[in-house]
């Protein structure tokens, strides 16, 4: 398990508060614009990063996030310069867990173990792959683990009666529950269910719990915060990319400071 993100959520545990865990594309709409928000992103209110490796065919998420892709890799994009992002963004910042988000297909054509390597000697600390099943993990998992690196599960909605056992197999990091069945910012999530959801998960994985997908407003921050140990928000940052270059970066850290300002206390 990576260090850094064992520190960092021993940290939230102890401040007794879910951490805010916003999402960017790296690439979107260029390199320079990432690197920049990487460096302000922990000022303003982000206690981990999830960093998007661009897939030209990104099936779990909405057309926002698919948006940010296509942007990014117009911008010719490269694996090899993500992972340079997150170097030069430890030579400022040692504290701050940085995930990678993707899909398995760009990962597996740089090679696994050669991408796991580089990675951790980058300083990245988990690794979210979206389209790679617990079933199909042997071929990761070693590798990430050699490296000090978290594979993180992805639990789905439909997930909770039948899967909870077997991802508490290979679970580490934390788990990452995804609040709606569907694509990413295509609907709200179900604040009725949410906290039943994550106490039956608590259940049977002993590791933190992160909520994600259909979280859009500070108010939203506030519902998720009260029962998650993190909060994931992508689309509705991701927005603020959409226009207007010049003053992307400046729009992305205040819509992440307002949404981290929705993060409630809790009493765990």
């Amino acid at each position: 398990m990576s260090a850094r993100l064992t520190a960092k959520l021993a940290a939230l545990k102890s401040q007794k508060r879910a951490g805010f865990v916003p999402f960017i594309m790296a690439g979107d709409p260029t390199l320079q614009h990432t690197a920049a928000l990487l460096g302000e992103l922990p000022s303003h209110g982000a206690d981990m990063i999830e960093l998007g490796m661009p897939f030209s065919d990104p099936m779990a998420d909405g057309p926002t996030i698919q948006a940010a892709a296509i942007r990014s890799l117009a911008s010719h994009t490269k694996l090899d310069q993500i992972l340079s992002l997150v170097e030069s963004f430890r030579s400022t910042n040692q504290d701050t867990p940085v995930i990678l988000m993707g899909y398995y297909n760009p990962v597996f054509h740089y090679g696994v173990e050669r991408f796991m390597q580089r990675a951790a000697a980058c300083g990245v600390d988990a690794l979210i792959i979206v389209d790679l099943p617990a079933e199909e993990l042997n071929e990761a998992l070693p590798h990430a683990r050699a490296n000090a690196i978290d594979l993180i599960s992805l639990i789905a909605p439909t997930s909770l009666a039948t899967r909870l056992d077997l991802l508490a197999q290979q679970a580490s990091g934390f788990v990452y529950y995804i609040a709606v069945k569907g694509i990413t910012g295509d609907k709200s999530a179900d604040y009725q269910t949410l906290g039943a959801d994550v106490s039956k998960i608590r259940q049977h994985i002993p590791l933190p719990v992160a909520v994600g997908f259909g979280i859009k407003t500070p108010e939203d921050v506030a519902r998720v915060s009260a029962c998650a140990d993190l909060v994931v928000v992508g689309s509705r940052i991701v927005s603020e990319c959409e226009s207007a270059p010049e003053s992307i970066v400046k729009r992305v850290l205040s819509c992440c400071q307002s949404l981290a300002g929705g993060i409630q206390p809790h009493g765990k």
